[in-house]
Protein backbone atom coordinates (compact mmCIF):
# COMPACT_ATOMS: atom_id res chain seq x y z
CA UNK A 1 0.00 0.00 0.00
CA UNK A 2 1.05 3.25 -1.09
CA UNK A 3 0.54 6.64 0.87
CA UNK A 4 0.20 9.70 -1.16
CA UNK A 5 0.10 13.71 0.00
CA UNK A 6 -1.06 16.24 -2.28
CA UNK A 7 -2.87 14.51 -4.19
CA UNK A 8 -5.57 16.70 -5.12
CA UNK A 9 -2.34 19.03 -6.49
CA UNK A 10 -1.09 19.09 -10.09
CA UNK A 11 1.85 16.73 -9.67
CA UNK A 12 0.04 14.55 -7.00
CA UNK A 13 -2.97 14.14 -9.36
CA UNK A 14 -0.85 12.91 -11.85
CA UNK A 15 0.93 10.45 -9.56
CA UNK A 16 -2.41 9.17 -8.65
CA UNK A 17 -3.36 8.44 -12.33
CA UNK A 18 -0.43 6.66 -12.48
CA UNK A 19 -0.61 4.64 -9.90
CA UNK A 20 -4.84 4.11 -10.90
CA UNK A 21 -3.75 2.90 -14.35
CA UNK A 22 -0.98 0.38 -13.07
CA UNK A 23 -3.16 -1.16 -10.75
CA UNK A 24 -1.32 -0.22 -7.25
CA UNK A 25 -2.75 -0.20 -3.80
CA UNK A 26 -2.97 3.50 -2.28
CA UNK A 27 -4.97 5.85 -0.38
CA UNK A 28 -4.60 10.03 -0.53
CA UNK A 29 -4.27 12.03 1.74
CA UNK A 30 -6.65 15.53 1.49
CA UNK A 31 -7.77 18.09 4.12
CA UNK A 32 -10.94 18.30 4.87
CA UNK A 33 -11.19 21.70 2.70
CA UNK A 34 -9.37 20.64 -0.26
CA UNK A 35 -10.83 20.77 -3.77
CA UNK A 36 -11.53 17.36 -6.23
CA UNK A 37 -11.83 19.45 -9.23
CA UNK A 38 -8.36 19.38 -10.61
CA UNK A 39 -7.95 15.99 -9.94
CA UNK A 40 -10.95 15.07 -11.14
CA UNK A 41 -10.65 17.16 -14.31
CA UNK A 42 -7.11 15.33 -15.01
CA UNK A 43 -8.65 12.32 -14.94
CA UNK A 44 -11.59 12.83 -16.99
CA UNK A 45 -9.30 14.25 -19.88
CA UNK A 46 -7.27 10.91 -19.87
CA UNK A 47 -10.72 9.39 -20.10
CA UNK A 48 -10.14 7.34 -16.44
CA UNK A 49 -13.11 8.47 -14.65
CA UNK A 50 -14.01 5.07 -13.48
CA UNK A 51 -10.39 5.07 -11.81
CA UNK A 52 -11.08 8.43 -10.02
CA UNK A 53 -14.21 7.21 -8.68
CA UNK A 54 -12.23 4.56 -6.97
CA UNK A 55 -9.76 6.65 -5.24
CA UNK A 56 -9.30 5.40 -1.64
CA UNK A 57 -9.33 8.96 0.14
CA UNK A 58 -8.03 9.53 3.55
CA UNK A 59 -8.98 12.59 5.71
CA UNK A 60 -5.93 14.35 7.29
CA UNK A 61 -3.74 16.82 7.26
CA UNK A 62 0.79 16.90 7.07
CA UNK A 63 0.22 18.92 10.70
CA UNK A 64 -2.08 16.67 12.47
CA UNK A 65 -0.29 13.98 14.00
CA UNK A 66 -3.04 11.71 14.54
CA UNK A 67 -4.48 11.47 11.16
CA UNK A 68 -0.75 11.06 9.35
CA UNK A 69 0.23 7.87 11.75
CA UNK A 70 -3.69 6.34 11.28
CA UNK A 71 -3.43 7.43 7.49
CA UNK A 72 -0.08 4.90 7.08
CA UNK A 73 -1.25 2.37 9.08
CA UNK A 74 -0.99 -1.07 6.60
CA UNK A 75 1.40 0.93 4.22
CA UNK A 76 4.91 0.22 2.94
CA UNK A 77 6.03 3.05 1.09
CA UNK A 78 5.29 7.35 0.91
CA UNK A 79 5.14 9.34 -2.37
CA UNK A 80 5.37 13.16 -0.70
CA UNK A 81 3.75 15.18 -3.15
CA UNK A 82 2.65 17.85 -1.03
CA UNK A 83 3.71 21.31 -0.93
CA UNK A 84 3.03 24.95 -1.35
CA UNK A 85 4.79 27.15 -4.20
CA UNK A 86 4.62 31.02 -3.39
CA UNK A 87 6.70 33.36 -4.04
CA UNK A 88 4.69 36.31 -2.18
CA UNK A 89 6.21 37.76 0.77
CA UNK A 90 3.08 37.40 2.72
CA UNK A 91 3.45 33.74 2.85
CA UNK A 92 6.25 32.66 4.75
CA UNK A 93 4.83 31.02 7.13
CA UNK A 94 2.27 29.01 5.43
CA UNK A 95 5.65 27.95 3.31
CA UNK A 96 6.94 27.19 6.77
CA UNK A 97 4.19 25.16 8.13
CA UNK A 98 3.43 23.20 4.98
CA UNK A 99 6.83 22.42 3.26
CA UNK A 100 9.17 22.46 6.32
CA UNK A 101 7.08 21.12 9.03
CA UNK A 102 4.78 19.10 7.37
CA UNK A 103 7.58 17.48 5.66
CA UNK A 104 9.18 16.46 8.72
CA UNK A 105 5.65 15.37 10.23
CA UNK A 106 5.42 12.82 7.38
CA UNK A 107 8.87 12.07 7.62
CA UNK A 108 8.71 11.07 11.33
CA UNK A 109 5.54 9.04 11.38
CA UNK A 110 7.03 7.20 8.20
CA UNK A 111 10.34 6.57 10.87
CA UNK A 112 7.83 4.75 13.31
CA UNK A 113 4.87 3.30 10.92
CA UNK A 114 7.22 0.82 8.89
CA UNK A 115 7.90 2.18 5.98
CA UNK A 116 10.04 0.86 3.62
CA UNK A 117 10.49 3.74 0.91
CA UNK A 118 9.96 7.13 0.67
CA UNK A 119 9.66 9.09 -2.82
CA UNK A 120 9.96 12.78 -1.97
CA UNK A 121 9.18 15.49 -5.11
CA UNK A 122 11.50 18.25 -4.29
CA UNK A 123 12.51 21.32 -6.56
CA UNK A 124 15.48 22.42 -8.55
CA UNK A 125 15.41 25.52 -6.02
CA UNK A 126 16.73 23.58 -3.74
CA UNK A 127 20.11 23.04 -5.63
CA UNK A 128 22.42 25.51 -5.45
CA UNK A 129 21.67 27.02 -9.17
CA UNK A 130 22.04 30.66 -7.72
CA UNK A 131 25.37 30.22 -6.23
CA UNK A 132 27.23 28.86 -9.62
CA UNK A 133 28.04 29.53 -12.83
CA UNK A 134 27.51 26.70 -15.53
CA UNK A 135 25.21 23.26 -15.96
CA UNK A 136 23.82 22.56 -11.89
CA UNK A 137 23.74 18.98 -11.37
CA UNK A 138 23.15 16.84 -8.46
CA UNK A 139 26.31 17.74 -6.70
CA UNK A 140 25.51 21.15 -6.68
CA UNK A 141 24.42 22.00 -3.25
CA UNK A 142 22.62 24.76 -1.73
CA UNK A 143 24.14 27.51 -0.89
CA UNK A 144 22.00 30.79 0.43
CA UNK A 145 22.03 34.00 -1.80
CA UNK A 146 20.51 37.52 -1.85
CA UNK A 147 18.66 35.91 -4.60
CA UNK A 148 17.09 33.15 -3.15
CA UNK A 149 13.20 33.02 -2.60
CA UNK A 150 11.54 31.83 0.34
CA UNK A 151 10.19 29.31 -1.55
CA UNK A 152 13.86 28.26 -2.39
CA UNK A 153 14.48 27.99 1.17
CA UNK A 154 11.36 26.42 1.76
CA UNK A 155 11.98 23.60 -0.37
CA UNK A 156 15.46 23.16 0.71
CA UNK A 157 14.79 23.07 4.48
CA UNK A 158 12.14 20.49 3.71
CA UNK A 159 14.37 18.40 1.46
CA UNK A 160 16.89 18.29 4.52
CA UNK A 161 14.19 16.73 6.45
CA UNK A 162 13.88 13.93 4.06
CA UNK A 163 17.80 13.63 4.05
CA UNK A 164 17.80 13.20 7.88
CA UNK A 165 14.74 10.53 7.97
CA UNK A 166 16.99 8.59 5.61
CA UNK A 167 20.29 9.49 7.90
CA UNK A 168 17.97 7.59 10.44
CA UNK A 169 17.29 4.54 8.71
CA UNK A 170 14.58 5.34 6.27
CA UNK A 171 15.51 4.73 2.44
CA UNK A 172 14.60 7.62 -0.07
CA UNK A 173 14.62 9.27 -3.06
CA UNK A 174 14.24 12.75 -4.25
CA UNK A 175 13.30 14.27 -7.34
CA UNK A 176 14.14 18.14 -8.47
CA UNK A 177 11.68 18.96 -10.68
CA UNK A 178 12.39 22.13 -12.79
CA UNK A 179 9.67 24.54 -13.74
CA UNK A 180 6.64 22.11 -14.29
CA UNK A 181 4.26 22.75 -17.24
CA UNK A 182 1.02 20.88 -16.82
CA UNK A 183 -2.96 21.78 -16.76
CA UNK A 184 -5.32 21.69 -13.72
CA UNK A 185 -5.95 24.96 -11.94
CA UNK A 186 -4.28 27.64 -14.52
CA UNK A 187 -4.43 30.39 -12.07
CA UNK A 188 -2.06 28.88 -9.69
CA UNK A 189 1.36 28.21 -10.13
CA UNK A 190 3.58 27.10 -13.18
CA UNK A 191 0.09 26.43 -14.78
CA UNK A 192 -0.36 30.21 -14.79
CA UNK A 193 1.97 30.51 -17.46
CA UNK A 194 -0.79 29.47 -19.76
CA UNK A 195 -3.42 31.83 -18.75
CA UNK A 196 -0.68 35.25 -18.86
CA UNK A 197 0.16 34.67 -22.16
CA UNK A 198 -3.22 33.79 -23.25
CA UNK A 199 -4.15 37.31 -21.39
CA UNK A 200 -1.24 39.05 -22.88
CA UNK A 201 1.82 39.23 -21.52
CA UNK A 202 4.12 41.80 -23.27
CA UNK A 203 7.21 41.32 -20.95
CA UNK A 204 10.37 39.01 -21.14
CA UNK A 205 13.51 38.59 -20.66
CA UNK A 206 16.92 37.30 -20.68
CA UNK A 207 16.69 34.82 -18.03
CA UNK A 208 16.54 31.02 -18.22
CA UNK A 209 15.67 27.65 -16.43
CA UNK A 210 14.58 24.52 -17.27
CA UNK A 211 11.27 22.95 -17.81
CA UNK A 212 9.33 19.52 -17.69
CA UNK A 213 6.01 17.52 -18.27
CA UNK A 214 4.13 17.09 -15.14
CA UNK A 215 3.73 13.78 -16.07
CA UNK A 216 7.51 12.69 -16.72
CA UNK A 217 7.61 14.33 -12.93
CA UNK A 218 4.87 11.69 -11.61
CA UNK A 219 6.69 9.26 -13.75
CA UNK A 220 10.06 9.59 -12.77
CA UNK A 221 9.24 9.77 -8.49
CA UNK A 222 6.92 6.13 -9.52
CA UNK A 223 9.76 4.52 -11.02
CA UNK A 224 12.06 5.80 -8.61
CA UNK A 225 10.45 4.38 -5.71
CA UNK A 226 9.90 0.90 -7.18
CA UNK A 227 13.39 0.68 -8.27
CA UNK A 228 16.51 -0.30 -5.78
CA UNK A 229 17.99 2.81 -5.73
CA UNK A 230 17.49 4.53 -2.04
CA UNK A 231 19.02 7.75 -0.76
CA UNK A 232 20.11 9.67 -4.26
CA UNK A 233 18.48 12.91 -5.72
CA UNK A 234 17.75 13.43 -9.27
CA UNK A 235 16.88 16.49 -11.50
CA UNK A 236 14.47 15.82 -13.42
CA UNK A 237 14.23 18.63 -16.66
CA UNK A 238 13.02 17.82 -19.97
CA UNK A 239 14.27 20.93 -21.49
CA UNK A 240 16.90 23.93 -20.90
CA UNK A 241 15.18 27.16 -22.43
CA UNK A 242 15.50 31.13 -22.06
CA UNK A 243 12.32 32.27 -21.17
CA UNK A 244 11.54 34.28 -24.20
CA UNK A 245 11.51 31.02 -26.20
CA UNK A 246 9.26 29.24 -23.64
CA UNK A 247 6.87 32.42 -24.16
CA UNK A 248 7.49 32.59 -27.26
CA UNK A 249 6.49 29.04 -27.94
CA UNK A 250 3.69 28.92 -25.75
CA UNK A 251 2.26 32.33 -27.67
CA UNK A 252 2.55 30.34 -31.24
CA UNK A 253 0.94 27.41 -29.62
CA UNK A 254 -2.09 29.33 -28.02
CA UNK A 255 -2.49 31.82 -30.99
CA UNK A 256 -1.72 34.86 -29.25
CA UNK A 257 0.67 37.75 -29.96
CA UNK A 258 4.50 36.89 -28.79
CA UNK A 259 6.13 39.22 -26.05
CA UNK A 260 8.04 42.34 -27.16
CA UNK A 261 8.97 44.42 -24.35
CA UNK A 262 12.40 43.24 -22.30
CA UNK A 263 12.60 43.70 -19.09
CA UNK A 264 16.20 45.31 -18.00
CA UNK A 265 17.59 45.19 -14.35
CA UNK A 266 16.27 49.32 -14.07
CA UNK A 267 12.91 48.03 -15.34
CA UNK A 268 12.69 45.00 -13.23
CA UNK A 269 12.98 47.02 -9.84
CA UNK A 270 10.08 49.50 -11.29
CA UNK A 271 7.97 46.68 -12.15
CA UNK A 272 7.76 44.92 -8.98
CA UNK A 273 7.83 47.83 -6.85
CA UNK A 274 4.83 49.10 -8.50
CA UNK A 275 2.88 45.58 -8.42
CA UNK A 276 3.62 45.74 -4.60
CA UNK A 277 2.14 49.32 -4.33
CA UNK A 278 -0.87 47.35 -5.92
CA UNK A 279 -1.23 45.01 -3.99
CA UNK A 280 -1.31 47.15 -0.98
CA UNK A 281 -4.25 49.33 -2.34
CA UNK A 282 -6.16 46.38 -3.47
CA UNK A 283 -5.37 43.58 -1.69
CA UNK A 284 -5.17 41.47 -5.27
CA UNK A 285 -1.80 38.88 -5.64
CA UNK A 286 0.70 40.84 -7.31
CA UNK A 287 1.38 39.18 -10.47
CA UNK A 288 5.48 40.04 -10.30
CA UNK A 289 7.10 39.97 -6.79
CA UNK A 290 10.45 40.76 -5.87
CA UNK A 291 11.49 37.55 -5.85
CA UNK A 292 10.17 36.28 -9.20
CA UNK A 293 11.38 39.10 -10.65
CA UNK A 294 15.29 38.52 -9.79
CA UNK A 295 14.80 34.91 -10.32
CA UNK A 296 13.73 35.66 -14.07
CA UNK A 297 16.77 37.04 -14.51
CA UNK A 298 19.07 34.68 -13.66
CA UNK A 299 20.62 31.72 -16.37
CA UNK A 300 20.38 28.44 -15.07
CA UNK A 301 20.54 24.95 -17.07
CA UNK A 302 20.34 21.74 -15.39
CA UNK A 303 21.47 18.11 -16.28
CA UNK A 304 19.77 15.16 -16.92
CA UNK A 305 22.28 13.02 -16.82
CA UNK A 306 22.11 11.53 -13.91
CA UNK A 307 18.72 10.14 -14.37
CA UNK A 308 18.98 8.75 -17.89
CA UNK A 309 22.09 6.52 -16.93
CA UNK A 310 20.84 5.54 -14.06
CA UNK A 311 17.60 4.50 -14.78
CA UNK A 312 17.53 5.34 -18.75
CA UNK A 313 14.67 7.88 -18.54
CA UNK A 314 13.37 9.67 -21.84
CA UNK A 315 11.99 12.98 -21.48
CA UNK A 316 8.54 14.15 -23.17
CA UNK A 317 9.45 16.34 -25.97
CA UNK A 318 9.13 19.82 -24.95
CA UNK A 319 7.48 21.20 -28.06
CA UNK A 320 4.36 18.09 -27.76
CA UNK A 321 4.11 19.51 -23.87
CA UNK A 322 4.07 23.15 -24.63
CA UNK A 323 1.05 22.29 -27.54
CA UNK A 324 -0.71 19.68 -25.32
CA UNK A 325 -1.30 21.81 -22.61
CA UNK A 326 -1.58 24.91 -24.82
CA UNK A 327 -4.47 23.19 -26.43
CA UNK A 328 -5.83 21.93 -23.11
CA UNK A 329 -6.12 25.02 -22.11
CA UNK A 330 -7.85 26.54 -24.79
CA UNK A 331 -10.56 23.82 -24.74
CA UNK A 332 -10.98 24.76 -20.78
CA UNK A 333 -11.86 28.53 -21.86
CA UNK A 334 -14.55 27.02 -24.26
Amino acid sequence: MIFVTGGTGLVGSHVLLKLAQQSKEFKALKRASSSLDVCKSIFTYYKADDLFSKINWFEGDMNDIPSLEEGMKDCDFILHCAGIVSYSPSDIQLLKKVNIEGTANVMNIALTSGIKKVGFVSSIAALGRNSISGIVDEECHFKATKIDSNYALSKYFSEQEVWRASGEGLDVVIINPSVILGPGNWAKGSSQIFEKIYNGLKFYTNGSTGYVDVVDVAESVIQLLFSDIKNERFIVNGANLKYRDCFDRIAVALGKTKATIKITPFLKEIIWRIEAIKFLITGKPPLITKETANSAMTKSSFSTDKIQAKIGFQFTNIDATINKYANWFISDQA
